[in-house]
């Protein structure tokens, strides 16, 4: 275990006489093949000396305290203070509670940010932290039985303890916690149940590998599914009134993974400013909707690109204008629109070309994939068509690039692009349990950096916010997502760039000159606007 000093750990523990040099050398051979475990631990592992000895030495060392974890050391239950996920993230676990204290142990008590998080995730519950050491290898060992607990308690939602209220109460449970998708999947020794809420991962249970041959069974059953085929495939459960869940199943090499996503019947279309989009509405208006022109809305996958592509369609939607979408599936039924879901037969570009002989004057492509696709969407617009759409790449310059890798001519690419928009989605943070505080010296240098590069001011002289945590949030501090947005207007200069064959460099630069302001800007107000965090900015952008 790391600490502030200037010796190392071991040289101190050889000075008292707690372990040997021999010891140590051991210790130090055993790190060469597991790199990422501390001495501490090591010397823990190995069982060098008295363990309550170790630990209380180690804490001294360290300026804290020390202490042995064990189920007698636990005196309250760990999850009514905090989820695992937080837990496991932060190697830590409360342990007492005493006259509005509350007794936690790290792994690592260098790690100051881990630290912050409990402490400020504690003080929203009332309680003032005291912190200890402890082995992590303890900490890893506890937190799993409590894995085990939480897999108890999820076998018994349903009203018995068969496969099918099992199954039954990992999707319900799924839908009460907000989750858009539920992953089943096979491990070694158990099967893992996680479920994806705001775009994050969390562990929900550790089921019993008993129990996986009834478990793909039953979930082959109600999705549809051949029961003897076992390689990948697609289904749907339609078994919940409110919900219209699509399945897919994926051999590994413990069984079949299932992944569920959970689609709303009801789902309403977001409003496309209340999604962040930093336009104002005739701002947006002259980006969208021009005749002989291509929209496309760039990101990687799962950053909420048909979410906005929907928005889009419904602010244009009006019975004056035919709309007609292409989608892989259709995820949202729209009133007034006529929505083609593609299949293995029919293709994006197939149904284009059939598309543009129905009067359309709006069409919407889910996805550009190929260079097949991408000439007809460019005939389309260049034949007074208005054409929406989306592409995997990194950012809106980038898009240009790719559709150049695609095959297609700069000219084509010049003359129809109209607006490309890139995308993020971030967590935002939960309104019942932020801490305010003002920006440290390190973040005011970050966005000030970022500020000097684009030349954009940023006020730090406000407060900012921690993520703390609660029930509401599930003690992650966050609640809902929302996006970050960069807008590229294709302007005549930057047509200009195109045309000539500029590189994506080049390009750049004309599109800075032009007022083009790439995501990270709009990041840094929102951050500023008090409705995420620079740490969940970095997660997606990487700024520092």
């Amino acid at each position: 275990m790391e600490m502030r000093r200037r010796q190392p750990l071991g040289v101190e523990l050889v000075k008292r006489g707690i372990v040997t040099e021999e010891n140590i050398e051991n210790a130090l051979e055993y790190q060469k093949q597991y790199p990422t475990r501390k001495i501490g631990d090591i010397l823990y592992i190995l069982d060098v000396c008295d363990p309550h000895t170790l630990i209380e030495a180690m804490g001294d060392i360290l300026g804290t305290k020390g202490i042995l974890l064990n189920t007698r050391t636990i005196k309250v239950k760990v999850t009514d203070y905090m989820s695992l996920d937080v837990a496991k993230k932060n190697k830590a676990i409360p342990f007492a509670v005493e006259a509005g204290k509350i007794k936690v142990c790290f792994a690592n008590t260098v790690n100051v940010r881990a630290m912050e998080t409990i402490r400020l995730l504690m003080l929203n519950k009332g309680l003032v932290m005291e912190s200890y050491i402890t082995f992590e290898p303890d900490i890893d060992r506890i937190l799993e039985s409590y894995e085990g607990i939480a897999t108890d308690n999820l076998n018994h939602t349903g009203k018995d303890d068969t496969i099918t209220s099992l199954v039954d109460s990992i999707i319900k449970t799924g839908m009460e916690r907000r989750a858009s998708d539920i992953h089943i999947e096979p491990m070694q020794n158990k099967i893992r149940v996680r479920y994806r809420i705001d775009g994050e991962l969390f562990t929900a249970a550790n089921i019993d590998k008993s129990k996986q041959t009834q478990i793909i069974g039953r979930l082959k059953a109600i999705s549809n599914m051949h029961q003897e085929k076992q390689d990948s495939q697609d289904g749907r459960i339609l078994m919940y009134e409110d919900y219209n869940i699509r399945v897919s199943s994926q051999p590994n090499v413990y069984g079949e993974k299932f992944v569920l996503r959970l689609l709303k019947k009801d789902m309403h279309i977001r409003n496309i400013f209340d999604l962040g989009i930093p336009a104002t509405e005739k701002e947006l208006k002259k980006s969208i909707n021009k005749k002989n022109s291509i929209t496309i809305i760039a990101a990687p996958t799962g950053e909420g690109k048909t979410t906005s592509l929907y928005s889009i369609i419904d602010y244009l939607n009006s019975p004056e204008i035919n709309i007609t979408t292409i989608e892989d599936p259709v995820e949202i039924r729209i009133e007034g629109l006529n929505q083609i879901e593609i299949d293995p037969r029919i293709t994006f570009a197939g149904s284009l070309r059939t598309v543009l002989r129905q009067d359309p004057d709006i069409i919407l492509v889910g996805e550009i994939r190929d260079k097949e696709t991408a000439e007809i969407a460019v005939q389309a617009g260049q034949t007074g068509h208005y054409v929406l759409s989306t592409i995997h790449t990194v950012d809106s310059l980038e898009v240009i690039t790719r559709l150049r890798k695609m095959g297609l001519a700069d000219y084509d690419i010049s003359s129809t692009m109209a607006t490309i928009i890139s995308q993020r989605l971030v967590r935002r943070l939960c309104p019942k349990c932020r801490h305010e505080r003002k920006f440290n010296k390190e973040e005011k240098e970050i966005i000030e950096n970022i500020g000097k590069k684009y030349g954009v001011e940023f006020d730090t002289s406000g407060v900012t916010y921690d993520a703390v945590g609660c029930k509401h949030c599930n003690n992650t501090g966050y609640y809902d997502r929302f996006g970050i947005f960069e807008i590229l207007n294709i302007t005549d200069e930057i047509r200009a760039e195109i045309l000539n064959g500029k590189t994506s460099i080049e390009i750049r630069q004309e599109a800075i000159a032009q007022g083009y302001k790439p995501l990270v800007v709009d990041g840094i107000r929102k951050v500023i606007g008090g409705h995420t965090t620079l740490e969940e900015l970095n997660k997606k952008l990487l700024i520092f």
